[in-house]
C-alpha cells in the first residue's frame, strides 16, 4: 500500500477567493458598527441649536403647574394723594408728575405758584448755562471769591445761597424772567414764585437736552446727585430707582424735585408743601415720604 504524500498546496487562485471573501466580510462588518454609532445622538449640543431649545422648553413648568401669584392692584395715586392731603388739613400740598418720554403731566393737590425755596437754583443754573453756550458768558468768569463754574457747584451740590444770589445777579433778573418765559415757565426772581407744574416741565427738558448741551446737562445733573441733604424723595425711593433732585426749605416750605428714572421709564416728581410745622420736623419728612411711595409705587411698581 502505497504512503500518502504531503498534501499539495491550494491553487494561488483560490487563496485569492479567499482573501477577497474576507475583506468584504470586514467591509460589511465596519459599515454596521458605524451605522450604530451614527445612529446614537451626541452628547454634546450647541447652546442655539433647535435640540437645546427643545430641551429648555421641556424644562418649563407643566400647565397644572401652580399659577404665580396675580400682581397687586395699580395704585390709584389720585385717591392715594388726595388721602394724605385729608390727613394734613392745615398744609399745602400739590404734587407734579411728568413722563419725560412723551409730556404728559399729571397734577394733585393745591398746584397753585408756591414760595420755591432752593429748587428755583436749577433755573437760575440752566439760565447760566445757556448763557455759557451763547458766548455771553463764560465759566471762567470771577463771582466772589471763586469762578461761576465752582458757583454752579456750590449753588446745586450744597444749596449755597450765597452762589445763587451772585449768579442771579450776574443774569440780571429781567434776564432770568425773560428765560424762564421761553421754556413756557412763569417766574419772577424777587418773588421766587413757582407753580409745581412748571418745575416739573423744567425738570423734563433738562432730562431730554432740550435745555442744555450734553456736557452742560450730564455736569448739572451731576451736582444734583449725592447732594448735602438726601432726607425729602432720595430717602424714600427703593433700590433701582435713580434720582437727580434739588430739595428746597424755607419758612414752612419743603419741597423736593426730583427726576426719577428705573429702566426705560423716566418721570419729573415735584413734590412742594407748606405747613406750620417745622420744616424739619418728622412730621414732614413723614408727609414727603408717603407722597414719594405712592407715587413711585403707581410710576415704578415699587
Amino acid at each position: 500500500m502505497t504512503k500518502p504524500g504531503p498534501r499539495p498546496a491550494a491553487p494561488t487562485h483560490r487563496r485569492k477567493t479567499l482573501l477577497v471573501w474576507a475583506a468584504a466580510a470586514l467591509l460589511l462588518a465596519a459599515v454596521v458598527i458605524l451605522g450604530g454609532i451614527r445612529s446614537v445622538p451626541p452628547t454634546h449640543r450647541d447652546f442655539l441649536s433647535s435640540d437645546f431649545r427643545t430641551a429648555a422648553h421641556q424644562q418649563a413648568p407643566s400647565p397644572s403647574a401652580a399659577a404665580p401669584a396675580p400682581a397687586s392692584p395699580a395704585v390709584d395715586l389720585a385717591a392715594e394723594i388726595q388721602r394724605i392731603i385729608g390727613e394734613h388739613p392745615d398744609h399745602r400740598i400739590g404734587v407734579a408728575v411728568m413722563d419725560t418720554r412723551d409730556g404728559q403731566l399729571q397734577s394733585y393737590g393745591d398746584v397753585a405758584p408756591y414760595t420755591a425755596a432752593s429748587t428755583a437754583k436749577v433755573l437760575t443754573a440752566a439760565a447760566y448755562y445757556h448763557l455759557v453756550e451763547t458766548g455771553d458768558k463764560s465759566l471762567d468768569t470771577p463771582l466772589g471769591a471763586f469762578n461761576a463754574a465752582f458757583q454752579l457747584k456750590a449753588m446745586i451740590n450744597t444749596s449755597s445761597d450765597d452762589s445763587w444770589l451772585l449768579l442771579m445777579q450776574d443774569i440780571g433778573y429781567p434776564n432770568l424772567t425773560a428765560y424762564a418765559a421761553t421754556l413756557g415757565i412763569t417766574y419772577d426772581p424777587e418773588k421766587n414764585l413757582i407753580a409745581p407744574p412748571d418745575m416739573a416741565r423744567l425738570l423734563t427738558q433738562l432730562a431730554t437736552g432740550k435745555l442744555l448741551n450734553a456736557d452742560h446737562t450730564a455736569e448739572l445733573l451731576g451736582y444734583m446727585q449725592h447732594t448735602n441733604d438726601e432726607d425729602l424723595i432720595p430717602a424714600a425711593l427703593a433700590p433701582g430707582i435713580t434720582v437727580h433732585h434739588k430739595y428746597g426749605v424755607v419758612l414752612g416750605y419743603v419741597h423736593d424735585a426730583a427726576l426719577l428714572s428705573a429702566g426705560d421709564r423716566s418721570y419729573a416728581v415735584v413734590i412742594y408743601t407748606w405747613g406750620p410745622n417745622d420744616a424739619d420736623s418728622a412730621d414732614r419728612l413723614d408727609l414727603i415720604h408717603d407722597l414719594t411711595h405712592q407715587v413711585t409705587g403707581a410710576l415704578f411698581g415699587q
